[in-house]
């Protein structure tokens, strides 16, 4: 059975239309890395309140009269993904736990690799104080400098970086 896909474009469409209207109706755009914060700001609460109160970082979140952090929009916004993800891969026969490895490179590998860059976005999405949906899709949407630059990191570092690594997927030995 052939994997079905939605089409990109459609995709691109319908992602541009979210965004517009997450614009409209909250008065700012998407970004994932505040629902990971305010997860964390509970749980760090939830374990030790004493440290969150006393912890300029998170007495700002945790301070009494404060709701929840896990009442904010984007905790639903990224339920909200999950869930859609969920469905879409159920949907198109998708709904698999598998991965990939090349001819050169094992699972374990790769595993070791997505943890590796998963943890270095956070630490970017932290010192930018923002994820790459945040800084660069909502940051672009509205003509924003620092939008457009990030989008070009973005895409630059990954450009440059394929070239070192692609031998591990490829099954070629990188020359230089």
């Amino acid at each position: 059975m052939k994997t079905k896909y939605m089409d990109p474009y459609l995709a691109g469409f319908l992602l541009g239309m979210v965004l517009l209207a997450t614009i409209f109706v909250t008065g700012r755009g998407l970004g994932a890395s505040g629902a990971l914060k305010s997860v964390v700001v509970a749980a760090v609460d939830g374990v030790a309140p004493a440290h969150a109160q006393a912890s300029t970082f998170y007495e700002h979140y945790v301070a009494p009269g404060q709701e929840s952090p896990l009442k904010s929009w984007l905790v639903f916004e990224i339920a909200g993904v999950l869930i859609g993800a969920f469905l879409s891969g159920l949907v198109s026969d998708r709904l698999k736990l598998v991965t990939e490895a090349g001819p050169r490179v094992s699972t374990r590998t790769r595993w070791i690799f997505a943890a590796a860059g998963g943890a270095l976005f956070g630490i970017g999405a932290q010192f930018a104080r923002g994820c790459t949906s945040g800084a660069a899709l909502s940051g672009m949407a509205v003509l924003s400098t620092a939008g457009f630059v990030t989008v070009l990191a973005i895409f630059g570092t990954g450009y440059l970086l394929a070239w070192f690594v692609r031998g591990l997927w490829l099954g070629q030995k990188t020359k230089g």
